[in-house]
């Protein structure tokens, strides 16, 4: 038997040894380890992130319905699982007296893997903004059949959630999930003496290109303020720029150019566009009017990428004062996305009512009175549905 075995494993030499040995001439060297053959691994984890808004209506009348009972979110899609928050304005146990509870379902029973995942669950203020002042934390936890949900038992007190809460708007409230699903885990070899590649400005470029007017060759003037561009970068990201700068009329095509009908904050977010394929700071939010006027700018200059932009963040920022003009937009802009999200929106229980007592319902009324069939249609499925179940 080899006396290795017996001894077990040779010990390691402490450093200090092995600088002595080479001090006294015995043979070691303290090796070099810039010189020495290096390899590196790293473990990544691949995850996925997802945001779904659960807006609850009529809480007043939820109120009382019993400890256990509970309202549930539709299902939404995080990292190949499906998922659904559940609220309970009586709270989920007894043990949670004078509180609401809220949680997070798994809905994937029928796979018996595990799956980890990281979550808050927050109430958003009037605003749409979360509150700095009462913020949950993340919540860790393997979601399987056994362990289908976890949560917040004592979510928020139901004293904080009376007649002029910050958290209450028309006595509507809204949880926001914040999810993140794990994917895998692997570890891979590192390259080594790989050049670190930065990441691209080409947007940036462009957009200071835009802002130092170096080269530009025509001007557009919108209500009295002038706009300097480059022919060349409108006809490639606008058709209708094309036609106009080169097409068949390009001989008699003007170095100064008028544009009417829109407002110059408006164009200016429309040229930041088409110069970075990024929205401006000043109309980056659906709630804001500018949205609307920039969705009409994108589909009079056919910018499409920028409409269907439009059209999303229109689409989150939907509530019952403005679906009716949001609707009348998409109709005479042919928006589909936007259009089947506010005939879902106005389709919702206990929704249609208050929505007809708004002026834009009206409007949208005396302005395209054939969409009134779609949302009686889309109402009377849900119903039919509702009375199936």
């Amino acid at each position: 038997m080899d006396a290795r075995s017996v001894a077990g494993p040779p010990q390691p030499i402490a450093p200090s040894s092995l600088l002595d040995t080479a001090r006294h001439g015995g043979g070691w060297a303290v090796p070099d380890v810039f010189s020495l053959p290096k390899t590196s691994s790293t473990s990544l984890t691949k995850s996925v992130t997802a945001v779904h808004d659960f807006k609850v209506t009529d809480y007043s009348l939820l109120d009382g319905m019993g400890v256990g009972r509970y309202v549930s979110s539709s299902t939404f899609a995080a990292g190949g699982r499906d998922w659904a928050v559940r609220f309970y304005p009586d709270g989920a146990t007894a043990d949670c007296l004078g509180h609401v509870s809220a949680f997070l379902y798994y809905f994937n029973r029928q796979l018996a893997a595990g799956v980890r995942a990281r979550f808050t669950l927050n109430l958003l203020e009037r605003d749409g903004r979360m509150s700095q002042q009462a913020t949950n934390p993340y919540m860790k936890h393997t979601f399987s059949p056994a362990s289908d949900n976890w949560g917040f038992i004592k979510f928020i007190e139901k004293s904080k959630l009376l007649t002029g809460s910050p958290y209450l708007h028309k006595d509507s409230l809204t949880i926001r999930c914040v999810l993140t699903v794990v994917i895998e885990s692997r570890t891979v070899e590192d390259e080594m003496n790989s050049a670190v590649v930065p990441p691209p400005t080409l947007h940036q470029d462009f957009g200071e290109m835009l802002k130092d007017g170096e080269g530009v060759d025509v001007t557009f003037t919108v209500d009295g303020q002038s706009f300097r561009a480059h022919r060349c970068v409108l006809a490639y990201r606008s058709p209708v720029f094309r036609a106009e700068l080169f097409g068949p009329m390009k001989e008699n095509a003007r170095s100064c150019i008028r544009i009417d009908d829109m407002e110059p904050s408006i164009f200016e977010a429309l040229l930041h566009f088409i110069y970075t394929d990024r929205l401006p700071d000043s109309c980056n939010d659906g709630r804001n009017a500018a949205m609307q006027h920039l969705l009409v700018a994108a589909d009079r200059y056919g910018v499409e990428r920028l409409r269907l932009m439009c059209e999303s963040k229109l689409s989150e920022a939907i509530d019952v004062e403005t679906v009716a003009t949001t609707l009348a937009l998409a109709e005479q802009h042919n928006c589909s996305q936007l259009q089947r999200a506010c005939i879902g929106f106005m389709a919702s229980p206990n929704m249609l009512g208050p929505i007809m007592e708004t002026d834009g319902f009206n409007h949208l009324v005396a302005s395209c009175p054939l969409v009134l069939k779609e949302i009686l249609d889309k109402v009377s499925c849900i119903w039919s549905d509702n009375q199936h179940r």
